[in-house]
């Protein structure tokens, strides 16, 4: 039985202890040191989700080695992610080795208006950041923000602070751009309104635990990011924009699953465009057949 089966298996245990408001867990402990001998991967950990059974197990159990354990677990998981980002730290250290012993020496000390600003910077993210920038300091108490939607301080004991998490993301984000443009924004803009998203739960949760990297999450087109429900509408639109490829280039596409605002019939037809950047999701024209009321929605 491969590790991914395994942890399958005693995913199906847990969820059922969890399930049952913390009763019947005699034997999780025994399943947590289970998990504790495989070689689970990221990839293993992505696709079986078990981060979050564990959670669930920890936040519902009254037997303090199963709690103690879970969170110990969690956090070994989470450090798939520090291993992705040794290469960069150590490549930083070497170019600030390489530097002659005379410069440091001569680097003059910050003067009273460099402490002042460090003073003003908000209290989420002190004189020790890696940045000053007032724009990307805001970013980051935003994406914070949206990181914590949702949760209570100790539903994620064991993995990353959300301040934590925010500065991964942003640095992730700013090191693409190179700088705080409109395209950089943008970009922040679509990661808080998704990990704020109250019907993606998912998506917040993969990224606290680890699931996903700052770098990857930094990334995610629009529909890598959205919510199941909004996934299956874009998967009906496409199938029906397939088999009636036709009629979308000459009228548009018909469809019942859209309902008019005003005359409140299923006879409608739509189109799907581009409209904006590469990275945000279509929009979508829609044309009611029987009272010819328009709307779009992206």
């Amino acid at each position: 039985m491969s590790v991914e089966e395994e942890v399958m298996r005693i995913q199906k245990k847990l969820s059922k202890m969890t399930s049952e408001d913390g009763s019947g867990q005699e034997q999780a402990l025994d399943l947590l040191k289970e998990l504790q001998n495989l070689n689970i991967n990221l990839e293993v950990l992505t696709k079986t989700r078990i981060g979050m059974t564990v959670n669930a197990l920890r936040k519902s159990s009254k037997d303090e080695e199963v709690i103690s354990l879970s969170k110990l677990l969690i956090k070994n998981w989470k450090k798939f992610l520090s291993d992705s980002n040794d290469g960069n730290k150590k490549s930083s250290s070497s170019s600030s080795e390489a530097k002659p012993k005379k410069e440091k020496e001569e680097k003059p000390k910050r003067d009273d208006r460099e402490k002042d600003k460090e003073k003003k910077l908000p209290s989420q993210f002190p004189p020790t950041s890696n940045t000053t920038d007032s724009v990307r300091l805001k970013c980051r108490e935003m994406l914070a923000a949206a990181i914590k939607t949702d949760s209570k301080p100790d539903d994620f004991d064991g993995c990353a602070s959300a301040e934590e998490l925010a500065d991964e993301l942003e640095e992730a984000i700013f090191s693409e751009f190179k700088n705080t443009d409109m395209r950089y924004k943008n970009r922040v803009r679509s990661r808080i309104a998704n990990l704020k998203d109250p019907k993606n739960p998912t998506l917040r949760t993969n990224f606290r635990i680890g699931a996903i990297s700052a770098s990857r999450l930094a990334t995610m087109t629009a529909e890598e990011m959205a919510n199941d429900e909004v996934k299956q509408l874009r998967d009906r639109f496409n199938k029906e924009a397939i088999n009636d490829a036709q009629l979308a280039t000459a009228q548009g596409t018909k469809t019942d699953m859209l309902k008019c605002g005003k005359c409140k019939k299923r006879n409608c037809t739509y189109n799907q465009l581009q409209t904006r950047s590469s990275d945000e999701p279509m929009t979508t024209f829609v044309l009611c057949n029987e009272c010819g009321n328009r709307w779009k929605f992206c």
